[in-house]
């Protein structure tokens, strides 16, 4: 009872502190806040304290070997998940340095452990074999739903998932094996693989960064059965040809090494933990696919365990040559591969470098010019002082990259390149003398299936919308006769649905128009529904957009709701010169075919592989030439500080936050000082419950500072339609904007002075905006 009892908590233990710690982390994630390296190092410690001082007193007082024997596993299953957890400080974007260490502390632990018992175990060659080819089984479904990351990174989550193995192969010996062999062949097998299946739980939980451990435990501790049965099959040949036998690891050591580390190696290699998220949660994504990946493993590991059970534990157990474990092995081998490339996605799918250059264009002097004709001309020179500066301080890095032969891509917007390569170029890269910094740009691995886009199943408004009449757009159009026309609004997001009613009749068109970096589908499509959503609050018929007379250009910039300093960099340097399919931005760009407004509701934030400043020149590049940028808060809210993710904090982008039909400030609206004091957001709009168009022609409601943005860039499109002189006017745009906005109510996190955010206007900016007012104010100044 004791052991039984041992066992429950050591396992509901694990369970409880692995599944809390990744939400805790996950929901830190989520909500903006900082994710402490100490909190996995607390959780880790913690969790290996609990289970291994029952486990100590297990290892030791009870007179039965049998149960000695479990807690002896058991505890130093406690210090792996103590001591590996630990690991999970390192940051993840991080995940080579990560498997470097794991790899090194579990062969480390092994070697240790291996010192300590060095008795030696009979080999069953065959047995040996049957434990390849069970690993590579349970291998299979990670094969066909998973994808690799990087050479480096592959190579290293195999040297980790080797060490794992090879330490479970020490945990499990012979000394643990051997109180379990008395009596039936199914007393090893249902009582040793119970243990056994609970020490691998406790191996996994300390195996993998945030998200991936939780996969580990559910595909190795079954794995615990099918190494007692074919434990069982090593000793029933051993006892019998034991005269014609090597000795070595035995069943205990090689079977279950293989069998171990194969399985460990399908979450350690194929799953990205970075994409093991929440933010992917809502759709067939990364975390849909893991979880289908490691039951599948788990369903084979309890099937080959209780069949190699049902083989070998008769009373005249067959005896399993060597060329029958080879041919399994081989078979399996076989398959292996005939799943990854024929279902798979083969190939290597790594990260890569965002390398930004020391020198930054300089636009100082453009002179400040109105109207069309004179934003035009301003788009122009912008575009060729930043075009010149970074052709000619990226040759010599460019002819060092060729040379090396390493794929890169050049950008102007920023003075940037994304580079291929991994950690050893980064550290090259770093110390060149024209390189400010090295930043990762994530990149997302594929999928077995891409998710379906979400689809709106309301039907179109028969009036303007709530949150139309609130910032009386509506009035504009009947009042002032201005509804957009002559501005074309540009939108970076998941992509937009050309055929939507809401939509078709309003896109620009030509072939400079649209633009997807992520799929290079040549018409506007969406795989999302975000981006259709946003665009069809800003310029949408059927009574949904604020500047329904306007046209939009579009670029994708978001995949599977995640992005990269390059993707987008790659839409907003597409808004300064839009170019045909398969242009050269850099030749090919034409300024004069610049959108006038931009919005943008998303952000990239550092686990994206943004630093603060990394999209700061292209906002200020986008400002001199006179194009309006508009940008979401977030949805980090209520909490202060929380305005910080790029281009949101920038001085230079209006930055929005949300109001409910109340006219009160959203809990989720991110609120500021954004970093250096600047006080943000600048105005808030309607972000709850704001119906708009979605993929396949429907409609739906959705909440978010992504809903807010695009009513403030249609006012701008209004503002700007009315009065074209104001056109590229930033500043004095602006500053209408702010004058002419009326009064909403904040909303705070508690009543604690430091849950105001050093004020009001850090939580609500200038007011809900006015369209209305905004227009009658910009008609008034002619």
């Amino acid at each position: 009872m004791a052991a039984v009892v041992v066992g429950l908590w050591a396992v509901g233990v694990t369970l409880v502190a692995q599944a809390v710690g990744w939400l805790a982390d996950q929901l830190l994630l989520v909500s903006g806040l900082p994710r402490p390296g100490w909190l996995w190092s607390l959780v880790a410690l913690g969790n290996g304290l609990l289970v291994a001082l029952p486990a100590g007193l297990l290892a030791r007082l009870p007179r039965s070997a049998a149960i000695r024997a479990a807690g002896r596993v058991w505890l130093l299953g406690g210090f792996a998940v103590g001591g590996f957890g630990t690991l999970r400080a390192i940051p993840m974007p991080h995940h080579e340095l990560y498997l470097a260490a794991l790899a090194l502390t579990a062969g480390v632990a092994a070697l240790v452990l291996r010192r300590r018992s060095p008795r030696p175990d009979r080999s069953a060659p065959a047995g040996t074999l049957l434990g390849v080819a069970a690993g590579l089984a349970l291998l299979l479904p990670w094969l066909g739903l998973g994808a690799l990351g990087g050479a480096l990174e592959t190579l290293l989550a195999g040297a980790a998932a080797a060490a794992v193995g090879w330490l479970a192969a020490t945990i499990l010996g012979p000394g643990f094996w051997s109180p379990y062999q008395t009596g039936s062949g199914m007393r090893l097998v249902l009582l040793g693989g119970l243990v056994a299946g609970a020490a691998l739980l406790l191996l996994a939980a300390g195996a993998g960064q945030s998200g991936t451990q939780l996969a580990a435990m559910l595909v190795l501790p079954p794995a615990g059965f099918a190494a007692a049965a074919l434990r069982r099959q090593s000793k029933v040949v051993v006892r019998r040809y034991a005269d014609h036998l090597p000795t070595g690891g035995g069943a205990g050591g090689a079977t279950t090494g293989w069998l171990v580390g194969l399985a460990a190696f399908g979450p350690l290699a194929f799953a990205d933990p970075e994409e093991i998220s929440l933010l992917l949660s809502m759709s067939r994504d990364v975390p849909f696919w893991v979880t289908i990946a490691a039951v599948g493993s788990l369903v084979g590991a309890l099937l080959l365990g209780f069949g190699y059970a049902i083989l070998f534990t008769r009373r005249r157990a067959p005896i399993v040559h060597r060329w029958v474990g080879a041919a399994a092995a081989a078979v399996l081998l076989l398959a292996a591969g005939a799943v990854y490339f024929g279902v798979g996605q083969p190939g290597l799918h790594g990260e890569k470098l965002f390398v930004v250059l020391r020198e930054q264009a300089d636009l100082s002097g453009i002179e400040v010019r109105t109207g069309p004709a004179g934003r035009d001309r301003r788009v122009r020179e912008v575009h060729q002082r930043l075009v010149d500066t970074a052709r000619r301080t990226q040759a010599d890095l460019h002819r060092e990259l060729e040379r090396w032969r390493l794929d890169h891509t050049p950008y102007y917007l920023v003075n940037a390149i994304e580079v291929e390569g991994g950690p050893a170029v980064r550290a090259w890269l770093a110390r060149h003398p024209d390189v400010d910094r090295v930043l990762l740009s994530q990149q997302l691995r594929p999928l077995p299936a891409r998710p379906k886009p979400e689809r709106g199943t309301a039907s179109a408004p028969t009036r303007p919308t709530w949150n139309l009449t609130m910032i009386g757009a509506d009035r504009v159009w009947a009042q002032l006769g201005a509804n957009g026309s002559g501005i074309v609004v540009g939108g970076s997001d998941s992509g937009v649905d050309g055929g939507h009613p809401a939509l078709a009749d309003t896109f620009r068109g030509g072939d400079d128009s649209w633009y997807d970096p992520w799929n290079h589908t040549r018409a506007p499509t969406d795989n999302g529904g975000h981006g259709t959503h946003t665009l069809g609050t800003a310029v949408g018929r059927q009574n949904i957009g604020v500047a329904p007379g306007a046209s939009w250009v579009a670029c994708v910039n978001l995949d599977r709701n995640l992005g990269n300093p390059a993707r987008y960099l790659d839409c907003l340097q597409f808004m300064l010169a839009p170019f045909p399919p398969g242009g050269d931005p850099f030749a090919d760009g034409r300024p004069e075919r610049a959108p006038h407004v931009l919005t943008n509701s998303w952000a990239c934030p550092a686990i994206e592989g943004c630093d603060a400043t990394a999209l700061r020149p292209a906002t200020d590049a986008l400002a001199a030439a006179g194009i309006f940028v508009v940008a979401a808060a977030g949805n980090t809210g209520p909490f202060c500080d929380s305005v910080d993710d790029p281009p949101a904090p920038y001085p230079d982008v209006l930055t929005i936050g949300a109001v409910d039909r109340n006219r009160r400030v959203t809990e989720f609206s991110s609120r500021g000082p954004a970093p250096e004091g600047v006080t943000k957001p600048d105005v808030v709009a309607p972000g709850a419950g704001v119906l708009s168009a979605m993929p396949g022609g429907g409609y739906t409601p959705q909440d978010g500072t992504s809903m807010a943005t695009p009513h403030v860039a249609g006012v701008v499109a209004l503002m700007w339609s009315a009065e074209p002189a104001l056109i590229g006017d930033l500043d004095r745009t602006g500053q209408i904007l702010r004058d002419t906005a009326t009064p909403a109510d904040p909303s705070y996190l508690s009543d604690r002075p430091a849950d105001r955010c050093g004020g009001d206007a850090n939580i609500r900016g200038a007011g809900l905006v006015n369209a209305f007012a905004a227009v009658q104010a910009t008609l008034s100044q002619q």
